[in-house]
């Protein structure tokens, strides 16, 4: 029983085999119940409450950080008899000091992440591009942040990036998004009977939004057709542009039959200036 009432003294600080078993097991169950409540408080009552998703992810993540602090704080001094506010200063103090010798980088991301929570310019459920990547935002961690893209691929973004670098969040404000879908048709298609069809198309698309409502442009005149735009709004594919794209382009393949409007082929003319002499 010595080894377990062996003192090891660090300053005002009694460290015993039994104070450093007893506390790695409350830091245990505070890790499992910050995780607890943070699930009972994501899915469970801020929906009931009526917060949105990235919303209620970003408070109960918060919430969970400050539990975690506050538990911390409670455990310590059970783990390290004589703990107080002073040994707390020191270890700070120690802690920034490897910051800047080796920890630059996590405490970047940390405290980015931190300030994703509290600023929410990217939340949970979020459809957003970084460098060049189109993807979901399905978790906001203290290091890193999860981007799902639609081929069911994860990508962990460092939080850090997210304050840097330029972020492009297609349903910050809302869902609602406009796409716009290039069309070419023959020289010799009736412009009214295409824009008819173009807009016919739009409105037997289920996932285009009826207001705003569908409009077609005419861009201009190209080497071997007219070239239109439709511009469709919705808020139910605004995270699968290809998938919205195709659903409209095949009604409109459907309506173009309909009213007879013909796509062009590209070609070119060959003059022949002169034939060379026969052999």
């Amino acid at each position: 029983m010595e080894f377990w009432t062996y003192t090891v003294e660090v300053g005002e600080v009694a460290i015993t085999p039994r104070s450093l078993v007893v506390g790695a097991i409350l830091l245990v169950l505070l890790f499992l119940a910050v995780s607890w409540v943070r699930r009972i408080l994501q899915h469970e009552i801020f929906p009931r409450l009526g917060l949105a998703e990235g919303v209620a992810a970003a408070v109960a993540s918060l919430a969970g950080y400050a539990l975690l602090v506050v538990g911390a704080l409670v455990v310590l001094p059970v783990m390290a008899p004589g703990f107080n506010i002073n040994t707390l200063v020191v270890i700070l103090g120690a802690l920034s000091f490897g910051v800047g010798f080796g920890l630059r980088n996590v405490a970047d991301n940390f405290f980015s992440g931190l300030i994703l929570l509290i600023e929410r310019p990217i939340k949970v459920t979020d459809r957003i591009e970084i460098g060049g990547v189109f993807g979901t935002v399905i978790d906001i961690r203290a290091r890193s942040t999860t981007v799902r893209t639609n081929d069911n691929i994860d990508i962990i973004v460092p939080n850090s990036r997210f304050i840097a670098e330029e972020v492009t969040n297609l349903s910050h404000h809302d869902r609602k998004v406009r796409f716009k879908i290039p069309v070419g048709v023959h020289y010799d298609s009736d412009i009214e009977t295409v824009q008819k069809a173009l807009l016919e198309a739009a409105d037997a698309c289920g996932d285009v939004l009826k207001n705003p409502e569908p409009a077609v442009r005419l861009i201009g005149f190209g080497g071997s057709s007219v070239d239109f735009e439709l511009r469709v709004w919705t808020d139910s594919l605004y995270h699968r542009p290809q998938l919205l794209m195709s659903n409209v382009n095949f009604l409109i393949w459907e309506k173009f039959k309909k009213y007879h409007v013909r796509i062009p082929y590209p070609q070119q003319d060959l003059y022949v200036k002169e034939m060379p002499p026969s052999t």
